[in-house]
């Protein structure tokens, strides 16, 4: 996962518009690309929040003595780290228009056996 966070590092993270003839031609049609990209973009999330998750779990506090939470600056700037980082979405329709995405169709898989 560390390498996709370095992969992502030079990804503009803000949103902007994208000419649809640019998905149409890299699949059947827009709506196979947009479907590509959604599921993708899920399995980046999911990624991501394990990733957090466990990065987070470090700094879990056993007790639940509200005298003994403090703030951990590691903690903040982890979580920092993956609020600046670009949204599932996008990177996923960077790697779609990048051609850094493989996909095929699963019944298509099955009637060639």
């Amino acid at each position: 996962m560390s390498d996709l966070r370095n992969q992502v590092q030079g990804i503009n993270p803000d949103l902007k518009a994208q000419d649809i003839k640019q998905f149409s031609s890299k699949a059947a049609n827009i709506y196979e690309a947009i479907n590509v990209i959604a599921r993708r973009a899920r399995l980046l999330s999911t990624d991501l929040k394990i990733e957090l998750n466990g990065k987070l779990e470090e700094f879990a506090v056993s007790s639940d003595r509200i005298e003994e939470i403090l703030e951990n600056k590691e903690q903040i700037e982890i979580s920092k780290f993956y609020e600046r980082l670009p949204s599932p979405s996008v990177i996923a329709t960077h790697e779609f228009l990048e051609d850094e995405l493989e996909y095929r169709y699963r019944d298509m898989d099955n009637q060639e056996d």
